[in-house]
Formats: structure tokens, sequence, C-alpha cells
């Protein structure tokens, strides 16, 4: 799954050197991630003047370099140390939302037009939460929706707790309630996509994004009206509740 998202990635990259990305965190991407590393380490794919927006990140937090890893939970610290700190991609030209900002709504405003000034996404990464979820974009979120902060739902809460701070010893009450997070309308917008899903705890949400009827409570099922070129890649569990392969 990682070598064939990366690859795509990797051939964007070099018929179209100053390409936009967006890219993803949590831990599905990170193979991916990985296998570009690789790529640039062993065959030169060169990222100097590739540009990258990211979905999302928490509301309060940003990164702290000061601080290990495991104890940075900060979306910006995930991209450094997955993926910017180990490519030659200048840290001037990746955009996270940023967490601390003391004016969310002029931020998420600065962030479309940035990604407007840029020529828009030409490529984005995407995974897809427990409960159909596409960035931060939780049930209900309407398809035309841009930019923003998002209050997170308990099963997000719950679910990045899990994947994320129990394993840091962080205590739940410390966990973010609110990210900022491009809309799906955002996302919708850009020209090619890959969503990549793996593990049969997905598999009934895969089946619900792919085949069942496109609503704004799996919000992921806005792929069924993307108008560009999109690619889904999962692995046999997470593809186990389809109909129609």
């Amino acid at each position: 799954m990682s070598k064939y998202a990366a690859g795509i990635i990797a051939d964007l990259i070099r018929r179209k050197p100053d390409c936009v990305l967006g890219l993803a965190t949590g831990s599905t991407p990170i193979g991916t991630y990985r296998e570009l590393i690789r790529l640039h380490k062993e065959e030169g794919l060169d990222f100097s003047r590739v540009k990258t927006f990211n979905l999302d990140e928490y509301l309060g937090i940003g990164m702290d370099l000061s601080k290990p890893y495991h104890l940075d939970q900060s979306y910006a610290r995930f991209m450094y140390e997955e993926l910017f700190k180990h490519i030659n991609i200048k840290l001037e030209n990746t955009h996270i939302p940023d967490g601390l900002t003391k004016n969310p709504e002029e931020f998420c405003k600065a962030y479309e037009e940035e990604i407007k000034k840029a020529g828009g996404i030409d490529l984005q990464v995407l995974g897809i939460g427990g409960d159909g979820h596409w960035g931060f974009n939780e049930p209900g979120s309407p398809f035309t929706s841009r930019t923003r902060v998002e209050a997170l739902t308990k099963q997000t809460i719950d679910d990045n707790y899990e994947a994320f701070y129990k394993a840091a010893g962080i205590p739940k009450e410390e966990m973010p309630h609110y990210a900022i997070t491009m809309g799906i309308g955002t996302i919708l917008e850009a020209r090619s996509a890959i969503m990549l899903a793996n593990g049969a705890k997905k598999a009934d949400i895969v089946a619900k994004a792919l085949e069942g009827p496109v609503t704004n409570e799996v919000t992921a099922s806005a792929i069924q009206i993307y108008k560009g070129d999109i690619t889904v890649i999962l692995d046999k569990d997470a593809a186990s509740k389809l109909k129609n392969l």
C-alpha cells in the first residue's frame, strides 16, 4: 500500500517538480512517508520545489522541539519527524494550520488564500476516520465547508487518545477538543487525491464511504461526488465489506 501510494506521489513530483501536495497525519500514511524518504535518499527524489499543505492541526498546541517527540502531539511535530526533516523540502514551503493562532477565524481565511496563491493542491493524501471523517470534518460537516475550527466528537477524541496520547502517558483530559481543519469543499478542489485505509476495523466505514449513500454524516462519502482523479488504496481487510469489487 505504502509503496503504491508513494509511487503515485513520486511520479507527480518528477513530472511537476513544483507541485503542491496536500498531506495527512495519523498512523496510515507513515509507511508512505517512509517510502518517500527512501526514494529521496536512494533515488534522488527532489522535494526542493515542492509545496505542502496539511489537512489539520489541534487547536491550542504547536510544535515544541524542546520536548521528546512522544510528548509533543502536535501534527506539526509529526510531519517534521516523519517526513520533513528527512528530505530536502524547504520548511518555508510547508504549511500546517497554526494551533497557537490568536485569531483562528482570520487564520483559516488566510490558509485558504495561501492554497489559492500556490495554485491549488495537485494531489491530496487522505485517510479515513473511524466515523468516516476526512481531516477533522466530523459527521454533519457540509460538503461546501472551508478551512475552519471544528469541535471534535467523542469518537474522534477516543480514537486519537488510544492511537497516540495513551502510549505517551498523557492523561485523556489533556487532549484537545478542537482542531483547525481544511473543509470538505477545500479538499474536493484538489486536482487529484489518494485515500488509504487498512485493517478490518476500517472495513465497515470504507464500505459506507464508497458504496453507501452520499451523506455528510459520513464526510468521506464525498469521494463519490469528487470530480478529480482519485485512487483508493486498501488492504484486503479494509476492503472486506465492499460488495462491488
